[in-house]
């Protein structure tokens, strides 16, 4: 038998599987529990096997890259794109992406190797953690407005002495809060000093790290989300996955440039936002790109303007392996 092609729509507990020969005529089709999947393929000689983009697919597509298949995981908007479908069904799902992976007409979607989707993992925890530690702060904040109490001008709410004027004033809500808060100190303290361990290695982190603005948690979310700088022919395609791209509508021969894409990574977009901030106490083209922008569009226009720079910054300092350096500016690296 000559080599077939497989395309599966992966769910969380259950698999549609659709085998096809390179001639299109399809050999199998069959629905199967995902610890089923394994013996199933190995029934024929597979070529390559082809799904969606998904996080049930992980331990599918670990098991399937340890026996030595090849693996092709599509991006699912732009699959959607182009095999739309009015009878929407997993068996539907399962033969369109076969199809497309027959054809070599699969927009492919990047799986990070173990050690980057490790990375991904940790530092998006970090974030997460964060955040909700945020959100419980604007609670207890929220209280102290509800019950009349100004806080202390002398010292910080979550200082010691803060937490101990918190905790005097016996309110129910913030008694819950604080403890839990405690706990997302404990965690987020555990994983930073992890990331930190990783960053001090890290030769891609420490070249990232020359660019004003951008610290070790900074330069470990950019790596994660990035890969290898490879992936990219230039910097405007790295900014495109970061979508910090303007949106571009054609229509009887009139260009109109729009907002942003939001497309790709959001947290590569969320990061650079956040490293303009930080950037922005220093004297470098982008920030005085960024001011001339504030002066005509605002500040949120300026802002998105200098998150794309500095990603296409982070761009030339891994491809070319060299630390950051601005001549237009009156920023130089420190020794």
């Amino acid at each position: 038998m000559s080599s077939l092609v497989c395309g599966l729509d992966v769910h969380k507990d259950s698999t549609y599987a659709t085998v096809m020969n390179y001639g299109g005529e399809v050999v199998e089709k069959r629905k199967l529990s995902n610890n089923e999947i394994v013996n199933f393929l190995s029934q024929y000689p597979i070529d390559k096997v082809a799904m969606e983009s998904s996080t049930s697919i992980v331990p599918v597509y670990r098991a399937l890259r340890g026996r030595g298949y090849e693996i092709l995981v599509s991006h699912p908007k732009k699959t959607r794109l182009i095999a739309e479908s009015r009878i929407k069904t997993d068996r539907v799902d399962s033969w369109a992406v076969t199809e497309l992976a027959r054809l070599d007409a699969l927009p492919l979607s990047y799986m990070p190797p173990d050690n980057i989707a490790t990375l991904r993992e940790k530092v998006r925890r970090r974030a997460f953690l964060v955040r909700m530690r945020s959100k419980l702060k604007v609670k207890i904040k929220a209280q102290l407005v509800v019950n009349g109490f100004t806080p202390p001008s002398e010292h910080g709410l979550f200082t010691s002495k803060g937490l101990e004027w918190l905790r005097s004033l016996q309110l129910d809500a913030v008694d819950s809060y604080l403890p839990v808060i405690h706990t997302l100190d404990i965690q987020v303290g555990k994983v930073s000093r992890e990331l930190r361990g990783m960053a001090s290695g890290d030769e891609d982190v420490k070249l990232l790290m020359t660019i004003p603005g951008i610290g070790y948690y900074s330069a470990l979310l950019v790596k994660s989300e990035i890969g290898s700088i490879d992936r990219f022919p230039d910097g405007e395609k790295l900014c495109s996955y970061a979508g910090l791209v303007p949106s571009v509508s054609i229509s009887g021969g009139h260009k109109r440039h729009g907002s942003i894409t939001k497309e790709g990574s959001r947290w590569l977009r969320w990061i650079m936002v956040e490293c303009v901030h930080t950037h922005l106490k220093y004297d470098t083209s982008i920030t005085r790109a960024y001011h001339a922008i504030a002066e005509r569009k605002g500040a949120s226009v300026a802002k998105v303007a200098a998150a794309r720079r500095l990603l296409m910054c982070c761009y030339s300092v891994l491809q070319n392996r060299k630390p950051y350096y601005d001549p237009a500016g009156g920023y130089q690296p420190s020794s």
